[in-house]
């Protein structure tokens, strides 16, 4: 779900060959879910080997990376511990909105009506323990750190990039912002050429920055009033919010009585299902670590080729195109570095 900032915050498009040399800290699962709702046959199916496993990540991991690292881009993707105790309120309406998916799904398998399967089958989607096991084993063999957080993923993402291991927290949720990440990197893992859903139209998507510090101007908020704002729109730990209350009314609301305490007596029918300072408490204390290892090794061509073509069935002509332009981008980047530091 996500907090609802989208029309709140100033976003800056940039170009995916201009970060080259950057850094960026990856919302591992965040964009593992994209892959799995966006890669998949014309009647929903995800794509899959012979044995029946989903390998829809898979493919979106290593070719967009690829492509990342062939452009210079230093990738961290960072994966999900446990998630807090607050988050099972929100778990627990995602997994009944996949059940009724499931549903419907069906009845459109009945129908024959593609559409409504494709459309219906991406809701229904789930991550399995192989598949987050899978991904590390790929991004282990391209030479690529990987760091498990002690919980949200975001989270940690946001304290790397804070702690300056990283350039820019790429996720497509914003909450990265509430986990104070200073530069946000949304659409790094989708952009491109895509299909709306349920229409026949397509719309470019392109990689846009949002920095926290230009929100909180645009805004006219504090970090910490940015936090109560989102508490009263709605987070992942209490997904309704304020029933009927935009994202503006709240802004107006922080703006106006300073702090979410103060505000709430002014509000309507507000009620939380728990203590509002337990939330904030989640985005200004996350569960973090700083025990982690980033280290960039040689790309393992043969070990990729066997992972992905032997063992999972991918074409292995187009992964070895995609293992060569990335093993020029990283000559190229290489070489870049090189001269840099001789001139510099």
């Amino acid at each position: 779900m996500g907090v609802d900032f989208k029309d709140l915050v100033p976003k800056t498009p940039v170009k995916l060959e201009d970060l080259g040399g950057k850094i960026i800290a990856i919302d591992a699962y965040n964009a593992i879910y994209q892959f799995l709702a966006i890669i998949r046959q014309p009647d929903g199916r995800p794509l899959k080997d012979s044995t029946g496993k989903v390998t829809s990540h898979l493919s979106g991991l290593f070719y967009r990376t690829s492509n990342l690292v062939e452009m210079g881009i230093k990738t961290i993707y960072v994966f999900d511990g446990i998630p807090p105790t607050l988050k099972a309120a929100e778990i627990e309406r995602r997994r009944q909105v996949k059940v009724e998916a499931a549903v419907h799904y069906e009845k459109a398998v009945a129908i024959g009506d593609t559409a409504k399967m494709r459309m219906f089958a991406q809701a229904t989607m789930t991550m399995k323990d192989y598949m987050k096991d899978d991904a590390m084993k790929l991004l282990s063999l391209m030479g690529l750190p990987c760091v498990q957080a002690p919980s949200e993923g975001e989270a940690q993402a946001a304290h790397m990039t804070r702690r300056g291991d990283a350039d820019y927290c790429a996720s497509q949720d914003y909450d990265s912002l509430l986990f104070g990440a200073p530069r946000l990197l949304r659409n790094v893992t989708i952009s491109g050429r895509r299909k709306l859903p349920s229409k026949n139209i397509y719309i470019d998507i392109v990689p846009e920055v949002i920095e926290l510090s230009k929100a909180l101007d645009e805004c006219g908020l504090t970090y910490e009033q940015l936090i109560d704002m989102g508490i009263l729109i709605g987070t992942d730990y209490n997904p309704v919010g304020i029933k009927g209350l935009g994202p503006k009314t709240a802004l107006k609301l922080i703006k106006q009585y300073g702090t979410l305490e103060n505000a709430l007596p002014n509000i309507k029918n507000a009620t939380f299902p728990v203590e509002p300072n337990c939330i904030r408490e989640i985005f200004l204390h996350p569960q973090v670590t700083d025990n982690y290892k980033l280290e960039w090794k040689e790309l393992n061509v043969e070990g990729v080729i066997d992972f992905l073509c032997r063992q999972k069935e991918f074409s292995e002509e187009r992964v070895k195109k995609s293992l060569d332009k990335m093993l020029e981008g990283s000559k190229k980047q290489k070489g870049k570095v090189s001269l840099e530091k001789w001139f510099g």
